[in-house]
């Protein structure tokens, strides 16, 4: 589960969707500060539900744009594979190094087309319908990518 939490977690908890003073594995009960299914943090009186529009996303993107997102994402499995031989054929440690730097430039590039896509497409959209909260998901997707 990504996402940020606020508060802390019962120590010998694991991560994954819980209730509110759910048991955990060491047998004790507590608060649970961690994102349920929907995103939504399990804080005693804050919880919301889920929006029924939003309990299942998709984005239906041009046949132009799913290529180059596709494009991009096949280059990154391609080099991954040749760093996968190189690992199995005992090449020199910085020989692969620099390939995985390769594929970390190539997903990076991958997240900079998506990224643009859905500026462009879904955060234009919800603003000129007025859903100004799409630029706070916005934003918390940003500071997540920048990390």
């Amino acid at each position: 589960m990504q996402g940020e939490t606020s508060g802390s977690k019962i120590q010998g908890e694991t991560s994954g969707p819980k209730m509110q003073g759910q048991t955990s594995q060491t047998g004790q009960r507590g608060r649970i500060h961690e994102p349920d299914l929907q995103g939504q943090l399990n804080k005693p009186d804050m919880r919301e539900p889920a929006c029924p529009a939003c309990s299942v996303r998709h984005k239906k993107r041009s046949p132009e744009d799913q290529k180059a997102l596709l494009t991009r994402l096949r280059k990154a499995e391609g080099q991954i594979r040749g760093i996968e031989k190189m690992v199995e054929n005992d090449a020199y440690c910085p020989d692969i190094l620099i390939q995985v730097s390769a594929v970390t430039s190539a997903l990076g590039s991958f997240n900079k087309e998506l990224l643009a896509c859905h500026i462009r497409s879904c955060v234009a959209e919800d603003l000129r319908k007025g859903r100004e909260e799409s630029v706070d998901e916005l934003v918390r997707v940003l500071q997540k990518l920048m990390r």
